[in-house]
């Protein structure tokens, strides 16, 4: 284990607590040195609203090394939040690399052991101490809390949302919640469908869970310097769909509803489909290789994008945008329709799937579709590419007030910190180190 950048040198633990000050401890695996899904853009996020939010120093950060040679490893990325940690002179703590993936239980565990015994030195020197585990694999810190330490998980998904047939992992997570609520832990509702989904799925007490609706920072709310430039046949028009290459995003779904489309006789401008994967593969993985073949099958006038980067996202911002799609079978909340919002892009189709339909409401801020329902889909698009300006217009300032009013990110971790651990958030003057 290496520290980064450091804080001046801790504390003796002797030290009486009065003097000591708090602190907040973020574990997290992806968004430090680069991003692989929402997950990563959200974490990063929450982290940017924390080093703002707290007074300047009391902030610790730990997470899993990431070599430079990874593709999950963003140069860039890791430069700036690097640089915005060092502005709030936050502590870094690199965990060493496990030998096993961190969505598999053993992966899951090493990175708990790892994270929590070096949150227990951080809490060893503090007056009282903060423990946030950002998503599924930190969802194993309950062991590693103290009399003095709160403890705040925030699964940003589960395995009985994405992989329910993978019993072992569903069945650690939910005894890790349980483990966690049984200390007087809290856990994070990234939406009211997540909400849902873990007292009914994982047997999380209502009293335990606290809303933190995801959302955006100011960051993320302004146009980018640049962006890559678009495929030639994506200049004159162009729709936006974008997501990690797996099933649940249902691109095959957009696929087929396009295809539906174009026997009807309907014409939708280029598809821009980035179904990416940031790992280091020579050839597209089996799932891409499908979308592919569905594109040549049906001679779909669509542009297959394989490999990730945080760039794609400034597309959003184009005047050639035409429309942006999440045709999601499952989605624990889903960030695209706020950076939809965001960027004055509009109109938005998406499915109703999870937490899309606490965003993307027919007829108010876009066009909506059934999950896993090409035809359904199909429509859906038909209404978006048929839209009058006036009608465009309008969703645009509706989705623009949605994203602005309901879900600015830092508000609500503000308020989520204020009401666990308001200490955390208190000048040094006026915090007292006493147990709870």
């Amino acid at each position: 284990m290496r520290i980064d950048h450091a804080t001046p040198p801790p504390l003796p633990t002797d030290v009486p607590g009065a003097s000591r000050q708090p602190r907040v401890v973020v574990a997290l695996h992806e968004g430090f040195y680069g991003v692989e899904s929402g997950t990563g853009f959200s974490n990063r996020a929450f982290l940017t609203a924390l080093a703002r939010l707290l007074p300047t120093g009391r902030l610790s950060v730990i997470a899993p090394y990431v070599s430079e040679t990874a593709g999950a490893h963003d140069r860039r990325w890791a430069s700036e939040v690097r640089q915005m940690l060092r502005q709030a002179a936050a502590e870094v703590i690199t965990l060493p690399k496990v030998d096993a993936p961190p969505d598999s239980v053993r992966g899951s565990i090493q990175l708990c052991d790892l994270a929590g015994e070096a949150a227990i030195r951080i809490a060893a020197r503090a007056s009282r101490c903060l423990l946030v585990g950002l998503d599924i694999p930190f969802l194993g810190l309950a062991p590693y809390t103290s009399p003095t330490t709160e403890l705040l998980l925030v699964p940003r998904s589960t395995t009985a949302l994405t992989r329910p047939n993978d019993v072992s992992r569903v069945r650690w997570e939910r005894d890790a919640l349980r483990a966690a609520t049984l200390r007087g832990g809290r856990i994070g509702a990234i939406s009211s469908h997540m909400r849902g989904h873990l007292t009914v799925n994982y047997a999380v007490p209502r009293a335990s869970i606290v809303s933190i609706p995801n959302g955006l920072i100011q960051e993320e709310m302004v146009r980018p310097s640049s962006a890559p430039p678009l495929p030639f046949k994506a200049r004159a028009g162009f729709l936006l769909a974008m997501g990690r290459a797996v099933p649940t995003k249902g691109f095959e779904d957009l696929l087929e509803a396009l295809r539906i489309l174009k026997q009807r006789g309907v014409h939708a401008p280029h598809l821009l489909l980035a179904a990416v994967t940031s790992e280091e593969h020579n050839r597209p993985s089996s799932y891409q290789e499908e979308l592919a073949a569905h594109i040549r099958a049906h001679d779909l006038d669509t542009t297959l994008i394989t490999r990730f980067t945080p760039a794609i996202r400034a597309w959003l911002h184009s005047p050639a945008l035409r429309a942006v799609i999440v045709p999601s079978r499952e989605e624990p909340f889903g960030r695209i329709p706020l950076e939809a919002f965001a960027a004055d892009a509009s109109p938005v189709v998406a499915t109703t799937a999870g937490g899309l339909a606490q965003t993307v409401v027919e007829g108010e801020t876009g066009y909506t579709a059934a999950p896993q329902d090409p035809r359904s889909l199909a429509s859906a698009l038909h209404r978006a590419l048929t839209v009058l300006p006036r009608e465009r217009e309008r969703l645009r300032s509706a989705g623009t007030a949605l994203v602005r009013s309901r879900h600015d990110y830092e508000a609500s971790i503000g308020s989520v910190i204020d009401r666990i651990a308001p200490w955390a958030l208190a000048s040094s003057s006026t915090v007292k180190g006493r147990a709870r």
